[in-house]
C-alpha cells in the first residue's frame, strides 16, 4: 500500500505563493505517476498538475505559468505562485503505478487526505 501525506497548505493573500509537499511512503515503486488535484466546496475534483518519474509534466490551463510540479525521490511538490482567490480549495496528492500523464481522478489509486489552501483578496 502507498500512503500519501500533504503539507504546506495555509492562508495567503492574492498574489502570494505557497509550496505544497506530499510525502509518499510504503510501496513507493507504485508511484510512477504523481499528481495534484483540488476541490472547492460544491465543485467536482479537478486535476491541477501531474508528473512522471521521467520528469514529464502536464498542467491544467488555469494554472499554467503559475504553478510548478516537481518531485524529489518520494516527495512531490507543488510550487504555487501568483495565487488567486479562485485557487482556494482543498488540494490532494495522488499517485498511480502507471507511466502516463493524466488529470482524471479515477486514474489514480492512491490519495492523500488533502490540505486546505485559502487565497484572500
Amino acid at each position: 500500500q502507498v500512503q500519501l501525506v500533504e503539507s504546506g497548505g495555509g492562508s495567503v493573500q492574492a498574489g502570494g505563493s505557497l509550496r505544497l509537499s506530499c510525502a509518499a511512503s510504503g510501496y513507493t515503486t507504485s508511484t510512477d505517476c504523481m499528481a495534484w488535484f483540488r476541490q472547492a466546496p460544491g465543485k467536482e475534483r479537478e486535476g491541477v498538475a501531474v508528473t512522471a518519474r521521467d520528469g514529464t509534466t502536464r498542467y491544467a490551463d488555469s494554472v499554467k505559468g503559475r504553478f510548478t510540479i516537481s518531485r524529489d525521490q518520494d516527495t512531490l511538490y507543488l510550487q504555487m505562485n501568483t495565487l488567486k482567490p479562485e485557487d482556494t480549495a482543498i488540494y490532494y496528492c495522488a499517485a498511480d503505478i502507471g507511466h502516463w500523464l493524466t488529470l482524471t481522478p479515477t486514474d489514480f489509486r492512491y490519495w492523500g487526505q488533502g490540505t486546505q489552501v485559502t487565497v484572500s483578496s
